[in-house]
């Protein structure tokens, strides 16, 4: 397929755009859940500054991934080390705006994606640091999933339709079931709703496997965790990464995953 643009800009451009976005998303992920606990900030204001020292960053010191290599991991300002989780997010938002233009092309599936993927990539950092699913991002995410079914070329507002009630409803069920049987309670109702919001972008089809990948990426990863922290079955480890794996995963190997699917469980 030929472009107006030559493709290498296109991928310059979609890197570029996936790190400023990543660098905005390092905001959302340190404020978001401090201002749901009633903190003063928000993700507008005040501008990017040192989590350490306080100082207001200039704009050549914010440059995604590029001040962090040249600032050698330290503020301007107090020398303080800046985290790995800086630059993380940031790489891994420009990577996925590249792997979903490879995958989708320069289309309207491409920017729906993009803008699902940022969500998924704050709520996945969010919850493995707070075991917090924020509704302000969950159920806004849930209408405008339905909302792209409209303009998506692989997804039907039926097919989306079906995946928020099978997505919401099967976790629900599951959630009540161990509560009803252990008495404790072993799903969030944030993971209901990420599901659900997985069923409005991807479809009822994508459900099945991310409910099982996600449930054995758990499992590994929970047994992991009771050993180390010695806790048997109290081990708490936030189930959200796990199900945002399971849906990248579904998005950029559907027909691998359907092979595989074929392969395993059909005669």
């Amino acid at each position: 397929m030929e472009y107006p643009i030559p493709y290498y800009l296109l991928i310059t451009a979609a890197v570029v755009l996936g790190a400023v976005v990543g660098s905005f998303l390092n905001v959302v992920i340190l404020r978001l859940p401090a201002s749901m606990l009633g903190a003063a900030e928000n993700i507008i204001w005040p501008a990017s500054r040192c989590p350490q020292c306080k100082t207001s960053l200039a704009w050549y010191d914010n440059i995604p991934i590029v001040s962090f290599v040249l600032l050698r991991r330290r503020c301007r300002a107090c020398g303080g080390k800046i985290s790995w989780r800086y630059p993380l997010v940031e790489a891994a938002m420009a990577g996925l705006a590249l792997a979903l233009l490879l995958r989708f092309g320069p289309t309207l599936d491409w920017l729906i994606y993009f803008i699902f993927s940022a969500a998924l990539l704050a709520i996945f950092f969010i919850d493995l640091d707070h075991q917090l699913i924020p509704d302000v991002i969950s159920l806004p995410g849930i209408a405008m999933g339905f909302a792209a079914s409209f303009g998506l070329s692989g997804v039907t507002w039926p097919d989306a339709g079906l995946g928020i009630v099978l997505g919401g409803g099967t976790f629900y069920l599951v959630a009540l079931g161990y509560s009803l049987a252990t008495g404790r309670e072993g799903m969030g109702g944030g993971d209901i709703k990420l599901l659900a919001m997985l069923g409005a972008f991807l479809g009822w089809q994508a459900l099945p496997f991310i409910i099982l990948a996600s449930s054995l990426l758990g499992l590994v990863v929970g047994i992991g965790a009771m050993i180390r922290q010695g806790k048997g079955g109290r081990s708490v480890i936030p189930f959200g990464p796990f199900l945002i794996t399971a849906a990248w995963l579904w998005l950029f190997f559907p027909e691998q995953i359907d092979q595989l699917w074929r392969l395993l469980f059909l005669p």
